[in-house]
Parts: C-alpha cells; sequence; structure tokens
C-alpha cells in the first residue's frame, strides 16, 4: 500500500427529510443565495418549488441552462449577469454536470479574467465562494469531491478541475428527489459510477484489500439495485442504495494507497468534447474496448473482478474474457448503446483525439498511440 493522505470535509444530509435542512446550511454562511440548475426539469418535477419554498426569506437570484457536460461558454453568462450580486454562498440544485458547472462558478466569482484560465492552469484561484448542492441525479460523485468536469464546445476541448476548496459545505441527498429521472438518466448514472470504481480498482497496486472490497461492495450494489429502479423508479431504497454508491463511488475514500488509472474518462471526454454524447453512454462503449486492450497487463485484478463480482471460474483466460464480457453485457442490460454509429458518431475526429491522448499520457501507464487508436476503433464494431 502506498502512503496517502485522505481528506474530504463534506457534510452529507441523507434521506427523506434532508431538504429540511436546507435554510439552516446555508445561513452558516449568509444569507445571499445563487441558485444554479440546469435545462429546466427541476422545475417539472417539483424539487424547484421544494427548494424556493426551503429558502423563502433569503436574498436569491438564479441562473438556469446549465448543460449536461457543462460549457464554459455558459458559465461565463452566469458571471456576466451576477457577478455584482456577490453571493455568500452558491446552491446548485441537480447532477453533476450542475455541480460541476457551480464549481467553476465558485472559482470565478472574484477572478476578472476568462474562467477557462483555470482549466489550462494559467493562474489559480484566489478566494472561493462556498458550494451547497441539492443532489437530483446519482451519478459523478460531484456532490462529495473537490473535481469539476468542464467543456470549451469553442474549440471543442473538455478539462478537469480539481481544488480542495470545492468541496461542497454540506449535500442533500434525499433518494426521493431522482424517482422522476428517466430509464436512460438513471442507467447512465449507474454506468458513471460503475466506471468510476473501475478506474479506481482495475490497478497493479498489490496488498489494498481492504480498497478492493470496499470497491467490489459499490460494484455488486450497483448491479444488484439497478434492476430494481429500473422496473419500479420509485423503489426509494433501490434509489436510496444507488444514491449512496455514487457518492462514495469518487469521493476518494476507494483510491487511497493504490495506483488510479482514468483512461476510460479521459478518451470519453475527448470524445464528448466532439460529439457531446451522454457521458455514461460513452463509458459504457469506451470500457469493455479498453479491458481488451490492457488486459494482460490488468490481468491479475481482472481474475479477481471476475471471480468475485461475476462469479467466474476456470482458466486465468476464460475468466478474464468472461469479466470484460460480462461487463459489456450488464452495460446492454441497462439498454445501451454499445457502438458510436448508434449514436451518429464517426471516426472523423479520432486523429485529433488520439494525438491529444497521447499527450496526455492516460493511464496508469501511458496508453500509447497503437493502443488508444485499437479502442477508438473498437468502438466502431
Amino acid at each position: 500500500m502506498k502512503d496517502f493522505i485522505f481528506y474530504n470535509p463534506t457534510k452529507l444530509i441523507f434521506g427523506k427529510k434532508a431538504m429540511e435542512q436546507i435554510r439552516p446550511n446555508i445561513e452558516a454562511f449568509g444569507r445571499r443565495v445563487l441558485l444554479t440548475y440546469g435545462q429546466g426539469s427541476i422545475k417539472k418535477n417539483g424539487i424547484y418549488d421544494k427548494v424556493v419554498k426551503e429558502i423563502q426569506g433569503l436574498k436569491v437570484e438564479e441562473f438556469g441552462g446549465i448543460e449536461s457536460n457543462p460549457r464554459v461558454e455558459t458559465l461565463r453568462q452566469a458571471l456576466a449577469q451576477y457577478k455584482s450580486f456577490n453571493p455568500d454562498i452558491i446552491l446548485a440544485v441537480g447532477g453533476g454536470s450542475v455541480i460541476d458547472g457551480s464549481k467553476l462558478l465558485a472559482s470565478s466569482f472574484y477572478y476578472y479574467g476568462d474562467p477557462w484560465d483555470f482549466l489550462v492552469k494559467k493562474v489559480e484561484p484566489k478566494k472561493y465562494v462556498p458550494l451547497g448542492v441539492v443532489l437530483t441525479l446519482s451519478a459523478t460523485g460531484s456532490e462529495m469531491n473537490c473535481g469539476a468536469v468542464i467543456t470549451k464546445w469553442e474549440t471543442h476541448e473538455k478539462k478537469v478541475f480539481v481544488k480542495d476548496e470545492l468541496y461542497p459545505k454540506f449535500s442533500i441527498l434525499d433518494p426521493q428527489n431522482t424517482f422522476s429521472v428517466s430509464k436512460n438518466q438513471t442507467a447512465y448514472g449507474i454506468i458513471d459510477a460503475f466506471s468510476h470504481v473501475l478506474e479506481q480498482y482495475l490497478h497493479t497496486t498489490v496488498d489494498v484489500p481492504l480498497q478492493d472490497r470496499f470497491s467490489e461492495s459499490i460494484l455488486l450494489t450497483l448491479i444488484e439495485n439497478a434492476p430494481l429502479v429500473l422496473k419500479n423508479p420509485e423503489d426509494y431504497h433501490a434509489r436510496a442504495n444507488l444514491m449512496l454508491s455514487a457518492t462514495m463511488a469518487l469521493n476518494n475514500l476507494i483510491s487511497i494507497g493504490t495506483n488510479e488509472d482514468w483512461a476510460c474518462h479521459s478518451i470519453e471526454h475527448e470524445m464528448s468534447a466532439f460529439y457531446d454524447i451522454p457521458h455514461g453512454a460513452g463509458l459504457a462503449i469506451i470500457t469493455p474496448r479498453w479491458m481488451r486492450v490492457v488486459k494482460n497487463q490488468k490481468k491479475k485484478k481482472l481474475i479477481q473482478y471476475g471471480q468475485r463480482i461475476w462469479g467466474l471460474k476456470g482458466t486465468e483466460k476464460r475468466i478474464v474474457d468472461g469479466a470484460i464480457q460480462a461487463t459489456d453485457n450488464f452495460f446492454k442490460s441497462l439498454g445501451m448503446k454499445m457502438l458510436l454509429k448508434d449514436w451518429g458518431i464517426g471516426s472523423e475526429h479520432f486523429e485529433t483525439m488520439t494525438n491529444r491522448l497521447v499527450g496526455q499520457r492516460i493511464g496508469e501507464k501511458a496508453l500509447d498511440k497503437k493502443q488508444i487508436d485499437l479502442i477508438l476503433n473498437g468502438c466502431m464494431v
């Protein structure tokens, strides 16, 4: 096991009465609130009304329209509109995209340049606005981590921004707020969480049995509860299990003392920077292809994964190949399209994507151009 420091200051408020804790947690920081949200679904499913009721009497301004795969172009508009408002806290109501976009806003209110400067590491934020969260979609884990993924659509770039100051001060997790999430969006979230675990679990670090079993418990919980929630979207216990699993999948706990990979996410970020495919949908296509390319490097861990998660037996080759196929089958069982052509995506940007990815040195052991080409081209057939 490698040396590590574990730090996570986010307060999780979980359960059926969690929404009642919005106001007191906001007022710990002040009374001026910038309420952020996405494309308007919270106004259709009643969550917006619940939030507004809880913050009635506070000084509130709103910014809606943060996209799936949040774009810096949209976030610039929010800053131009509300910089003079000087919020005491930002309250992000939504899933990972809204939270990620709000994290960039939280970094930018005291900066008078372009917020993209932070993504390209031109400058560092000097001061941050506190961030609170009301989670409406179980997927990214952004409600309990300090990272954000932002797209610059003008140049088709997608970059990760990580700062300890961006841990939400509190996150409201009421599984009832996910009852209205569509089957597709629910499935994308399950795959995103599953992929987060694989990126931290399928490593070559030895002797980390506790971290491995943390990871395996999350994978098994996702597998067990996925069909339940797709069959009955208002199954509270299944929704609760998925919500907590997605949060725990990316709050740094399962990666302590280990190597990490993140090649699949890096490839998907390049892909969705060009095509705007849903993040979970892209990961579903990429992950089995990546597994096939790195299976010799990751053989020992893939055998453990196949045995413990999928109950596979037989020769090492049988278990490794079976584990990859079982992963593919699980994604298909969630209704995923498993070829890029099913999304109308061709190979016209592969060369640019590959060159960028080679330069980023992605993976636990950096993938070379040939390997990245194999993964991308494998997504076509």
